[in-house]
C-alpha cells in the first residue's frame, strides 16, 4: 500500500509523541518569550518616535508602538547585553526550533484540514505560528551576516514579522498548555506510553535507532554548540575568533590601538578623503542660538573628555570598552543654544548607507560621556572609525554612533 504524508502510517519515527513536542514546547515558550522582549527592547534602543523618517524604519506601526520610551544611557552595556542576548539565544534555539517542527510535522498534513471552525482557526495559528518563526529566524540569521537578499528593509519586517508570529504563538500556548503540562507528567514513561497521542504518536512506529532522551540530548548538544561557535562576537580577544560559525559581513578588526571591529570601512560608504581630511574638514554645528563653524584644530582647543565605552551593533558584535576622548555633545549644544540638553540630529559624510543622518535624544546629549569623539585609544580616529570625528554615545546601537560627522543640528525634532 502506497502512503502519503495525509496518512498517519506515513509518519514512523518512534521518537513523535507529545511528551517529546512538549519538552521542546517549553524550551522554546521561554526562550522566545526572551528573544521577544529583547527584540522591543532593541526597537526601543533606536529612538523611533524621535525625528519622523530619520530613525524610524517603521512609519506606520501606530499600536505596535504603546511600550515605547526614551532609551536610557546606563548601564552603559546595556545595549551590548540586550542585542547579544537576542542574537546569541536567537542562533542558540535553532536547533531546538527545527526539533520542534520535525516533531508536529504530521499534523501540518493532517486531513481533512478543518473538521470544525475552533479546528480552522488553530489550523490557521498554527500556520502563522511555523511561517512567522521561520520568517523572523531566516531573516534574523541573514541580518546577523549582512546578507540582506530579502525583499525591503530588514528593520519593518522582522518589526512587524516578530508581532505576527507572537499574535499566534501567544495563541499557540494558551491552546496548548493544559495538554502540556499532562504530558510532562509522563517524563519516565517510554515514547509509546504517552497519555494523549494527539496525532503525533506513529501507529505502527519503525524500529528505534536512538532513545527519546538520546534525541534529545543530541538537540541540545547541537545549541550549545551553536552558542560555544557565535557567543564570541561579543568579546574582542581570542575568544571572538571563536565563533567559527558566525562570520560576521565586516572587515576584521586589524592589530594596535584601534583593532577593534567595525561594519563599515570609508571605502565602503564612499566617503571623500578631500571632504574627510584634517586640514579640510570642518563641523558645523547649528541651534536656536545661531550656527558656528568648527575645525578639528578648534575641536581640540574646547575642554576635552574622555569615557570608556563600547560599541554594540543590531547584528549581535560589540567590542569591549574602548577609551574615547573628544568633545562632550553637552558642551557643543552650549555654543549654540541653552545649556540644558536638547536632542540632535547628526548628519554623516558617508554617501551610501543606513543611518547617514541619526538622531539622539536629550538625555544621551547631556550625559557627560557623550562625545564627539576625536581619538581613541590614544590615537586619532583612523578614516575606517570615523575619522576626523564620531559620536560615541553609552548604550546607543552602534548605527548611531555616527562615524565622519559633518553636522549637528540640536534643537527638538
Amino acid at each position: 500500500m502506497v502512503r502519503i504524508p495525509s496518512s498517519p502510517e506515513f509518519w514512523r519515527s518512534p521518537l513523535r509523541g507529545p511528551w517529546f513536542t512538549s519538552l521542546l514546547g517549553v524550551v522554546l515558550l521561554a526562550g522566545i518569550t526572551v528573544l521577544f522582549v529583547t527584540g522591543l527592547l532593541s526597537y526601543a534602543a533606536y529612538n523611533p518616535d524621535l525625528s519622523p523618517g530619520v530613525n524610524d524604519k517603521t512609519p506606520d506601526k501606530g499600536l505596535l508602538g504603546f511600550y515605547l520610551f526614551a532609551w536610557p544611557t546606563g548601564p552603559h552595556w546595556l545595549y551590548r547585553l540586550t542585542q547579544g542576548v537576542h542574537v546569541t539565544l536567537g542562533i542558540t534555539l535553532v536547533p531546538v526550533l527545527l526539533a520542534k517542527l520535525w516533531s508536529v510535522v504530521p499534523k501540518l498534513f493532517a486531513l481533512p484540514p478543518a473538521r470544525s471552525l475552533a479546528h480552522a482557526l488553530e489550523r490557521l495559528s498554527l500556520l502563522l505560528l511555523v511561517g512567522g518563526v521561520l520568517f523572523e529566524f531566516v531573516t534574523g540569521v541573514l541580518n546577523v551576516q549582512l546578507d540582506y537578499v530579502f525583499p525591503g528593509s530588514f528593520y519593518p519586517l522582522h518589526f512587524y514579522g516578530a508581532w505576527v508570529f507572537f499574535a499566534a504563538f501567544l495563541a499557540h500556548v494558551l491552546l496548548k498548555a493544559p495538554a502540556a503540562v499532562r504530558n510532562l507528567r509522563g517524563l519516565r514513561r517510554p515514547p509509546q506510553d504517552d497519555v494523549e497521542a494527539d496525532g503525533l504518536t506513529a501507529p505502527s512506529p519503525a524500529p528505534p535507532t536512538v532513545s527519546r532522551r538520546g534525541a534529545l540530548r543530541l538537540v541540545g548538544g547541537s545549541s550549545a554548540a551553536l552558542f560555544v561557535t557565535s557567543a564570541g562576537r561579543s568579546f574582542d580577544g581570542p575568544l571572538r575568533q571563536t565563533a567559527v560559525l558566525t562570520p560576521h559581513g565586516g572587515p576584521e578588526p586589524g592589530e594596535g590601538p584601534q583593532g577593534f571591529q567595525i561594519n563599515k570601512t570609508a571605502a565602503y560608504v564612499s566617503i571623500d578623503p578631500r571632504e574627510s581630511s584634517p586640514d579640510t574638514w570642518h563641523l558645523t554645528v547649528t541651534g536656536r542660538g545661531g550656527t558656528v563653524r568648527l575645525d578639528l584644530a578648534g575641536l581640540r582647543q574646547l575642554p576635552q573628555h574622555s569615557a570608556a565605552l563600547p560599541i554594540a551593533c543590531v547584528e549581535g558584535w560589540s567590542t569591549s570598552d574602548q577609551w574615547w576622548r573628544g568633545v562632550r555633545l553637552r558642551d557643543l549644544a552650549a555654543l549654540v543654544g541653552p545649556d540644558e540638553p536638547v536632542d540632535v540630529l547628526v548628519e554623516s559624510l558617508q554617501r551610501r548607507g543606513a543611518f547617514r543622518r541619526a538622531a539622539l535624544r536629550a538625555n544621551q546629549v547631556g550625559d557627560p560621556r557623550s562625545l564627539l569623539a576625536l581619538d581613541v585609544n590614544g590615537e586619532p580616529l583612523s578614516a575606517d572609525h570615523g575619522r576626523p570625528a564620531r559620536i560615541i554615545v553609552p548604550a546607543a546601537p552602534g548605527v548611531l554612533n555616527t562615524k565622519w560627522v559633518a553636522r549637528l543640528t540640536f534643537g527638538d525634532l
